[in-house]
């Protein structure tokens, strides 16, 4: 949990949702003074003008010239845009899978898939099995993204837009393992050590497949998370399951804004920005990774329980020297706005860092780890009490980046022993996947892995 680079990054123009509009928000709306009646489109008036809502529901994703068209040309706003791309459909394009460079949604939900199957099953069935699988996936992801109703899927979307969907799968080095291809591990899929502070659940941990899910509409994530549930049947089980959540479009008065977490703290400034070469030096696989993983990356998930009694027993200044940043607006203690850079170097009158050395923040940040970046998508969850009656909330991390080895383990060992948050927070679930590139025309996911 590294507060200091966990923003949402911008918009990734490889992976954007169609639309312009405005937002669900003003369904229902009465117009205000001067306003026509056509500006005080509700939700699905709206959508059945853009063209999502057909007879049997969703008709497909919206088109920006069709919103335009929709709206006029005293159309909605910035604001009133972003909201709309929120319940539009994605479009992926390019090297690399949706769900990882372009602006996470609302919803996630996140689940790790062991293969079934006993010792008898050879590799090359195992192989086999994968295949068929990830197939089936793919092509079912590309018809849910898009708005569409997959065969069989129970329609349960129907009414609802495309909500700017994107499903995500990863490969777990036990996997390549059960398949006869332990060669073809990538050094980088070296398993995360154990840390002193990790309270470990068995049932939290690893996994085969990892398919990630993530849309600003719940029922849409769920109905995702479901449909691909039923094609696993043969071939895999849900080994754990996490639902998070962030800011909505809807809600936020900063769409794009970085979000807060359950403690009440930005949850994220200094992401790398998409397509720049900072983000494809610390996010995608180098050239140390095989030729399947090329326009990939590597996946950390961490469920990081917050311990929110203790938490809020601090003042909000000390909460603020725990992360090394203002709670209300975000900026290093050292001053400025959110986005300016820390001035480590900064002292007080009594001559102690402005920014503790023990603070988040410090201890986080690239300056002082080598450099290294990463991606963070973190969502926060809460998942009811404990039998001792105290909240079951925290953060569930998810870190893409080009080497885990070099990135999260080598800074969440110092986290670990040094962090002044590590009294906040305990590690209770722990997983690391290849993310592989997108499918190939036609393909699937995996298939450079498992057909060459």
């Amino acid at each position: 949990m590294t507060a200091d680079s966990t923003s949402a990054p911008p918009s990734n123009p490889v992976e954007e949702p169609d639309g312009r509009g405005p937002s669900a928000r003003e369904a229902g709306r009465a117009p205000g003074p001067g306003q026509g009646a056509g500006r005080g489109l509700g939700r699905r008036a709206f959508l059945g003008r853009v063209g999502l809502v057909g007879a049997g529901g969703i008709a497909g994703g919206v088109t920006g010239a069709l919103v335009e068209h929709a709206t006029g040309p005293d159309g909605p706003g910035s604001l009133e845009r972003q909201r709309a791309r929120a319940v539009a459909a994605v479009r992926p394009a390019g090297p690399h899978q949706p769900g990882i460079a372009g602006p996470p949604a609302a919803h996630l939900v996140f689940t790790a898939y062991d293969l079934t199957g006993d010792a008898a099953v050879t590799p090359a069935q195992t192989r086999t099995a994968l295949r068929d699988l990830l197939t089936a996936w793919t092509r079912t992801a590309a018809t849910v993204m898009a708005g569409e109703q997959p065969a069989d899927g129970g329609q349960r979307t129907l009414g609802l837009a495309p909500s700017a969907l994107t499903v995500t799968f990863g490969l777990g080095a036990s996997a390549l393992t059960r398949a006869g291809l332990t060669n073809r591990i990538p050094p980088q899929l070296a398993p995360i050590p154990a840390f002193p502070h990790d309270q470990l659940d068995p049932a939290r941990r690893d996994g085969d497949l990892a398919v990630q899910i993530c849309a600003e509409d719940p029922m849409v994530a769920a109905s995702a998370a479901r449909t691909l549930d039923v094609l696993a049947r043969r071939y895999a089980s849900p080994r754990w399951r996490q639902h998070g959540f962030r800011q909505s479009a809807a809600a936020s008065a900063e769409p794009t804004g970085t979000p807060r977490n359950l403690m009440g703290q930005f949850d994220g400034t200094n992401n790398p920005a998409a397509d720049t070469a900072v983000f494809d030096l610390a996010v995608w696989a180098d050239t140390t990774a095989p030729a399947w993983m090329t326009g990939g990356s590597y996946l950390v998930a961490r469920r990081i329980r917050m311990l929110l009694d203790r938490w809020d027993l601090l003042t909000v200044d000390a909460q603020e020297k725990v992360i090394g940043r203002r709670k209300s607006d975000g900026a290093p203690l050292s001053g400025g706005g959110e986005h300016t850079d820390p001035d480590f170097l900064a002292r007080t009158a009594d001559d102690s860092p402005v920014i503790p050395a023990n603070s988040h923040v410090r201890l986080s940040h690239p300056q002082f780890n080598n450099g290294v970046r990463m991606l963070r998508r973190g969502y926060s969850y809460q998942d009811g009490l404990d039998a001792d009656g105290d909240p079951d909330a925290g953060l569930f991390f998810l870190a893409y980046q080009a080497d885990p080895r070099t990135a999260f383990t080598a800074v969440q060992r110092k986290l670990d022993r040094l962090d002044a948050l590590s009294a906040f927070v305990r590690h209770t679930g722990s997983a690391l996947f290849a993310v592989p590139p997108a499918a190939p025309a036609g393909g699937h996911v995996g298939q450079q892995l498992l057909e060459s």
